[in-house]
């Protein structure tokens, strides 16, 4: 999402920011007209990987997280996953439904798997159903679900656009009395 250039690390390691501590140092302000948060056009087209740290837990009701492009899992995530491409590492772990084109597990997902390829390492623990077009499971990989390989693979591709999944997510359903 962000990225750094030579120029900016250079900038941020300078002494023209001051000192860490004590120091009234004023950093440099971004160009006029822009926000420090907001990707510029050579951020926005840069392929990154996004990256949900060991640290962090999100939880919520009827969360997704969407990504771009790659997306590696090492903290843990009770809500859905869509991206380009997933990895679920070790200390990952997803309870939700995981969709993406390319999906790697090395660590636990409880909750569905939709992709065009699947990988389940030799670390993987997964309890859910698997559609796939493509499957590999390693050696010592743990799982407990269905697989249904499929040959539609519009069927497999996952929806990354937020609006689309907000709409089909969160439409109020009938109550019943």
């Amino acid at each position: 999402m962000f990225s750094v250039d030579s120029t900016s690390k250079s900038d941020f390691n300078s002494s023209k920011l001051g000192p860490a501590r004590g120091g009234s140092a004023v950093s440099p302000s971004p160009r006029p007209g822009t926000s420090s948060f907001e990707p510029t056009a050579s951020t926005a087209t840069t392929a990154g990987t996004s990256v949900i740290g060991n640290d962090l837990t999100l939880l919520g009701e009827k969360i997704t997280i969407i990504s771009q492009n790659k997306l590696q899992v090492d903290g843990h995530v009770r809500g859905n996953v869509h991206g380009k491409q997933v990895l679920i590492t070790e200390q990952g772990s997803v309870v939700g439904m995981v969709c993406a084109e390319k999906i790697e597990v090395r660590g636990a997902v409880r909750g569905s798997i939709r992709a065009v390829s699947v990988t389940l390492h030799a670390t993987a623990q997964v309890e859910g159903d698997i559609m796939h077009q493509k499957l590999a499971i390693s050696d010592g990989a743990k799982f407990d679900g269905r697989v249904r390989r499929s040959d539609d693979t519009a069927e497999l591709m996952p929806v990354l656009d937020p609006e689309a999944i907000a709409s089909t997510e969160y439409k109020s359903e009938p109550v019943i009395a």
